[in-house]
């Protein structure tokens, strides 16, 4: 924002030295003015907030954040599962919120007790086995959270062995040409529900979250 302009005063005579003075002291002051500026150094950077149609206010985006449950004291196997699901969650988590505005508060325990891994509604997550301890089984395990094949909307949306939802329908015949179809069942969907690790790719996870968040906005 510009500094605002001090008017100068009117005189019926001019005072010698009078108007020198004043673009001496505008002159000082605007140097004052940039010093603090550069001693300020750079804002925080902040997302930008989405704003309301209609309205003059504004609403910052959703996030999804995390928190891992840890042993008091952990054994070495404790720490080593627990560096596995940092990079994972971490991961995944960056991906959801970089291409969507989902909001979701998760917690994460290592329970070796699970096969595999599990995501609930209620917004656990938990993890068991090493082997699915990635990117891939933390994307897949979020959108449990968020409501695929948990929710009530999942069963609504869901007949005959497809997702009815058209904002989802509509972006896989996008991804996949108009012939395409999101299929769902047994409360998980495909392409692109993530359900196998080699089905994974930079382009998957992110078609992954886009589909996710379509069918948050179909109702899931």
């Amino acid at each position: 924002m510009s500094p605002r302009r001090t008017p100068e005063p009117t005189e019926q005579a001019a005072i010698p030295g009078r108007h020198r003075r004043n673009r001496t002291v505008v002159a000082a002051l605007a140097a004052a003015m940039l010093a603090a500026a550069v001693l300020a150094g750079p804002g925080v950077a902040q997302a930008a907030p989405h704003t309301v149609r209609g309205s003059q206010s504004q609403m910052a985006a959703a996030d999804i954040t995390w928190t891992l449950e840890r042993a008091s004291n952990p054994t070495q196997d404790q720490l080593t599962a627990y560096g596995l699901i940092t990079t994972a969650m971490n991961a995944a988590v960056a991906r959801y919120n970089n291409l969507s505005d989902l909001g979701k508060s998760i917690t994460v325990r290592y329970d070796p007790g699970v096969p595999t891994a599990d995501g609930n509604i209620n917004g656990t997550i938990r993890f068991g086995n090493r082997g699915y301890m990635t990117e891939r089984t933390a994307l897949h395990e979020i959108a449990h959270t968020i409501g695929v094949g948990t929710s009530g909307g999942w069963s609504s949306l869901t007949t005959g062995g497809t997702w009815r939802g058209a904002q989802a329908t509509a972006l896989v015949k996008r991804f996949d040409g108009s012939a395409a179809t999101l299929s769902a069942g047994g409360g998980h969907f495909w392409p692109y529900g993530l359900n196998y690790e080699n089905e994974f790719s930079n382009t998957a996870g992110d078609r992954h979250v886009q589909i996710v968040a379509a069918m948050v906005r179909d109702g899931l």
